[in-house]
């Protein structure tokens, strides 16, 4: 075979474990609220038409073998598509996760793109939107003396138009020109490698090969490229290389596909997470006005004496930057600032903000959390956890979530979770769900990072087991998204339809700066470990916090961060 007896590669009659099987979400899906191009099961992107397809036929399959362990994946092509519409290129994903994926097929567009989705183009010299490709090279295959082969074609598009996909045969005939269509470049945008779904490149295989799903280039709120939801594949490794496959463009200035605010409420109340908060948390969250009216104080450089915050946050400097010229702090007597510092949870409702992702096929809900105080750390060394005093403490804390749904169908897609500076998107099959399609949240103990699964995750290095504790479990202390929630923003929507709240305009600091000495903290902690570890430890617990003059400091809020307008960090 091609590689190495390690190597297994198979037909589907061959394969001794089951084929991934459907997944859907716990609940059926409601009826949502009429209006506009929302879940209607296609979205016009200017002069193509587009439908997500997630029904597929098995080509081929592969098994890579090694040890006790098998990593596999099937290769699919997607079959009842409607008459009109075209395949742009096939889909893959591993064997040991439910079948969950798409891929979208288009067509042109017929209506007046001008009168019906406010679409501003000119074509390129009137040349058609979908051409058939030219042939296909031949990018890579297993060995053709054996039965149920792989074989990877990348269309060669014509002159002026670009590949959206790979397709697979499991025979050496070149695939026929109308498999698939390429599409003309200026409705297209680059893509670039997501993840790794799979590769044979190892000491075992002489034959390298790797496959990775794609996404657009740019993304986020302002970013038009669209997924079509196929795969990339390569023989050598070289993430950084320019793709020979494009993604789709929406030209659609209206993002009609997008939900109005009925359906926006009505996405809430159906898949708004329970947050759970660790049984032994005392910093709870509370409502922004809850915060204000209880004594928060907005403070100004060269004046000691703070100011009184109108409940509202009316009285907060708006727009401009964090040029540290404003902060906010707590009240100085212990017992008011002990209060603040304990939230309230009654009060606590989760901040949404509405946005386009994938080019507007996709919207992101963003579920933002404020807590007043973020409590200081747990160190974890080995078997040992040692809570700091002050370090990993600060006034105001933002933390998010992010429900990712389909425009299609108006399906939950994602959540992605948010874990101090980086995060995670955790795919809807892999959620733990409370009630329907409701997922749950974990918010860890102190910190608030939120998790798909109760447990301890560890912030630093796992192989060594030293560092910062994140701390997740069910309790009695929630709040529940789908009914505590208050739409903060929605910037495709009229201005007049949601109003920005005061303080949302806030760009300073929620929180003060206040610098101390960590590292006399972190020593004392080194000299309560065991001699024969203290040593060989102590330079990975410093690189873990690598200034001597360590400090609190105030978090911006909502607007201020990069995911407001971009897509989630990972």
């Amino acid at each position: 075979m091609f590689g190495c007896e390690c190597l297994c590669w198979e037909s589907e009659s061959e394969f001794y474990f089951s084929q991934p099987q459907p997944f859907s979400l716990p609940a059926n899906l409601p009826e949502w609220p009429q209006g506009q191009g929302f879940a209607t099961g296609r979205i016009c992107l200017g002069e193509l038409e587009v439908l997500k397809v997630s029904k597929f036929e098995s080509i081929w399959s592969c098994n890579l073998m090694h040890g006790k362990t098998n990593k596999g994946l099937t290769f699919y092509k997607p079959v009842g598509i409607p008459d009109g519409f075209f395949c742009l290129g096939h889909y893959c994903q591993p064997n040991d996760q439910p079948l969950r994926g798409f891929v979208l097929v288009a067509c042109n567009a017929t209506s007046s793109p001008e009168e019906e989705v406010g679409y501003a183009h000119e074509p390129v010299l009137d040349l058609p939107a979908l051409k058939k490709p030219l042939n296909y090279t031949l990018i890579w295959s297993t060995d053709t003396e054996h039965n149920g082969c792989g074989y990877f074609w990348l269309p060669n598009p014509p002159l002026g138009y670009k590949a959206m996909g790979v397709v697979v045969t499991d025979k050496p005939e070149e695939p026929k020109l109308q498999e698939v269509r390429c599409v003309r470049v200026d409705l297209t945008e680059s893509c670039e490698m997501g993840d790794l779904i799979f590769t044979t490149d190892s000491k075992f295989s002489k034959y390298p090969f790797q496959v990775w799903n794609t996404r657009p280039c740019k993304r986020g709120m302002l970013a038009r490229g669209v997924s079509v939801g196929t795969f990339y594949c390569s023989t050598y490794l070289d993430s950084e290389e320019e793709l020979e496959i494009s993604c789709l463009k929406n030209l659609d200035s209206t993002l009609h596909a997008m939900p109005n605010l009925n359906q926006i409420d009505a996405l809430i109340k159906h898949y708004g997470p329970t947050v759970f908060f660790h049984p032994d948390e005392v910093y709870f969250p509370s409502s922004v006005q809850w915060f204000f009216k209880n004594g928060a104080l907005l403070y100004q450089y060269g004046n000691e004496k703070g100011e009184s915050i109108d409940y509202r946050g009316s009285n907060l400097p708006s727009g401009g930057k964090n040029d540290g010229a404003f902060w906010i702090d707590l009240p100085n007597k212990d017992d008011s600032r002990d209060h603040l510092k304990n939230g309230n949870l009654e009060s606590a409702e989760l901040y949404v903000h509405v946005k386009p992702a994938m080019g507007g096929t996709f919207t992101d809900i963003v579920m933002w959390v404020f807590c007043p105080f973020n409590g200081p750390a747990t160190i974890k060394v080995g078997l040992m956890s040692i809570a700091m005093s002050k370090i990993g403490q600060h006034v105001g804390d933002w933390e998010h979530f992010t429900l990712r749904v389909s425009n299609f169908t108006g399906e939950l897609w994602s959540v992605f979770f948010s874990q101090h500076s980086g995060g995670e998107w955790v795919d809807a099959f892999n959620l733990e769900f409370i009630e329907g399609n409701k997922p749950i949240v974990y918010s860890s103990k102190c910190g608030h990072a939120s998790y798909p699964h109760p447990g301890t995750y560890l912030q630093g290095s796992s192989k060594l087991g030293i560092g910062v504790r994140n701390d997740a479990a069910r309790s009695k202390f929630i709040v529940d998204s789908s009914t505590r929630y208050q739409i903060i923003a929605a910037e495709y929507l009229d201005d007049e339809i949601i109003k920005e709240p005061c303080w949302l305009q806030y760009m300073r600091e929620w929180g003060p700066t206040i610098v101390y000495d960590s590292r006399a903290e972190l020593e004392k902690l080194i000299d309560l470990l065991p001699l024969f570890v203290r040593f060989s430890v102590e330079n990975i617990i410093f690189e873990l916090f690598p200034t001597e003059l360590y400090g609190e400091e105030g978090p911006t809020g909502p607007k201020e961060k990069d995911n407001w307008k971009g897509d989630e960090i990972c």
